[in-house]
């Protein structure tokens, strides 16, 4: 048995070269593979290992002051959804490009899963945000959703004309985890965004909590599963569709004859037509 946890926190560090070289100590010591980011603002990361290792690791980072609160995300993991360990420091834990923010003074105010799923219940108008990649928005997605039709998170800046239409709407923002809602609606208030909410930890956690709930399909995970239904849903829709024939499916496969590499949904009809394609 796997687990799965996504983690981060904005987060001032002094010396993120150190904090790197003590992560990278701890997840070997624990056997733990994945992707940590780190930078002057934070850390960003998603490991595996087994769920006594994972443990471990949690507890070692919630002895620190500075990661105490810090919440992680939990779903089930296959043992392979990473090839290794990979920790780095960035100039950004997640990047955007639109200049340095003070996000806990600058974000929006957060709305908790309990609070959106009530919001459908109401007669309140509000539009979903979704700021993730559009292939993400592919297999799974909240009623009432728009999208800047972005490929990359760091397109974001370039598309506010696109989105421009929703600055006096009341707006939820969301995305898979919640680091990046933080970061784009001090970008978004900036911008003159009036009524601006963020999905509090993210789809993940709405997920969780409420699995045949408002957000219909799958959530896209950037590691070597692909997607995952973070918590049983028996009789879940699918959303997601073939990209060669429209069939219902939710199996994505790398495109990399294309630069930069793209991500696709095909069906296993489809599968053994395109070679290009692989798994991870």
């Amino acid at each position: 048995m796997h687990t799965v946890i996504l983690f981060y926190k904005f987060v001032r560090l002094a010396q993120p070269e150190a904090m790197r070289d003590e992560q990278r100590a701890l997840c070997e010591r624990l056997s733990l593979k994945g992707r940590i980011l780190i930078a002057e603002e934070g850390i960003n990361g998603t490991l595996e290992g087994s769920p006594e290792s994972i443990r471990e690791y949690q507890n070692a980072m919630h002895a620190d002051p500075l990661f105490a609160d810090m919440p992680f995300k939990e779903s089930i993991g296959t043992g392979d959804a990473f090839r290794k360990l990979e920790v780095r420091v960035r100039d950004e834990v997640v990047t955007l490009g639109a200049g340095r923010f003070d996000v806990a003074k600058e974000t929006a105010a957060q709305m908790s899963a309990d609070e959106l799923h009530s919001l459908y219940a109401s007669d309140e108008e509000f539009v979903v945000l979704d700021l993730r990649n559009d292939y993400e928005i592919e297999a799974g997605y909240f009623e009432k959703t728009e999208h800047p039709n972005i490929r990359n998170f760091r397109e974001l800046p370039e598309k506010l004309e696109a989105i421009a239409h929703l600055k006096k709407k009341k707006v939820v923002a969301v995305c898979t985890g919640g680091i990046r809602c933080e970061k784009a609606t001090c970008l978004l208030k900036k911008e003159g965004f009036e009524e601006i909410y963020q999905l509090k930890d993210g789809i993940h956690t709405y997920m969780q909590k409420y699995p045949a709930g408002h957000f219909k399909g799958t959530l896209f995970v950037f590691d070597n599963r692909m997607t995952t239904d973070v918590v049983e849903a028996p009789g879940r829709e699918v959303v997601g569709k073939c990209t060669f024939c429209g069939t219902a499916s939710e199996d994505f496969y790398s495109d990399d004859s294309q630069k930069p590499s793209l991500k696709l949904i095909c069906c296993a009809a489809c599968i053994p037509q395109h070679a290009e394609l692989r798994t991870a």
